[in-house]
């Protein structure tokens, strides 16, 4: 069941990438993107971060312990800012605030 990606008119100007589900659920919601080249861009590094990202397990208890692929999810750090890079229950956002802007 693949997903997609939609390129969306962001309500303040620019452009938001928002990542669906192959039934079309909302998963995640980018940052504003200036420019349709670089939501595009965003989608690529959304993928690679998808593909190969750690889960960094920010939520109150942080104490998962996940099975199968999610094995890689890394302990909660002290002092971490933001909910780490996963897209998965979260936005594209929050893995681009953890990264200097471009």
């Amino acid at each position: 069941m693949a997903g997609y990606f939609e390129l969306v008119d962001a309500p303040d100007g620019g452009y938001r990438i928002r990542m669906l589900d192959g039934a079309g659920s909302l998963m995640a919601v980018s940052v504003t993107f200036p420019t349709k080249r670089a939501a595009v861009v965003g989608v690529a590094q959304a993928r690679e971060i998808a593909g190969t990202g750690l889960i960094r397990d920010r939520s109150a208890g942080g104490q998962a312990a996940p099975v199968g692929p999610l094995s890689r999810v890394s302990k909660r750090t002290a002092g971490g800012a933001g909910r780490g890079t996963s897209l998965s229950g979260g936005s594209l956002a929050a893995g681009k605030r953890a990264r200097a802007h471009h």
